[in-house]
């Protein structure tokens, strides 16, 4: 349970998802989500959003987070390239949780001391250019006939697993 664990969340549509994951992270002890992309962040002190904007968008990130966003470390990152290019210089390796044809399973793969987890787009997953980026890739094995979960119950599967393998 020491490993040092982040999140990037690149291109999340929904503030609602968004919301769930900050409080998933939260109760699983990541020590800081990065919020990548046209990722919905809440209100910040560095905030450049139109207040009214920003203001919608993080009534609607509380919602689902009930208050995890002043409770765990987040940032907002425009450059997600350059976020991993940092992560890497300071020992995390980088885990994309994408399906493709080198994905580790979820189960066969072992938690580096340093990780920086990369969950993608609700639809379309990572971007291909961002995947060439990663160190490694994961999967969760289905068992029916949908390809994959929800971004949110893919970080609770991912992150406990990690946390407590």
């Amino acid at each position: 349970m020491n490993n040092k664990i982040v999140v990037i969340a690149d291109d999340i549509r929904s503030s609602h998802n968004v919301g769930s994951l900050l409080r998933t992270c939260e109760g699983l002890g990541v020590e800081r989500v990065y919020l990548t992309g046209y990722t919905p962040y809440p209100v910040s002190d560095k905030d450049d959003r139109l207040p009214h904007v920003a203001a919608k968008i993080n009534k609607r990130i509380i919602k689902t987070s009930l208050g995890a966003e002043t409770t765990i470390s987040w940032e907002h990152v425009a450059n997600i390239i350059e976020l991993i290019d940092n992560l890497r210089k300071k020992g995390y390796k980088i885990v994309a949780v994408e399906l493709t044809k080198t994905a580790t399973k979820l189960n066969n793969f072992k938690t580096p001391e340093q990780v920086a987890f990369i969950f993608g787009n609700e639809r379309t997953g990572i971007i291909a250019d961002h995947l060439k980026h990663v160190d490694q890739t994961v999967y969760i094995p289905m068992l029916g006939n949908k390809e994959s979960f929800n971004v949110i119950q893919s970080a609770a599967m991912v992150l406990y697993q990690a946390r407590f393998n």
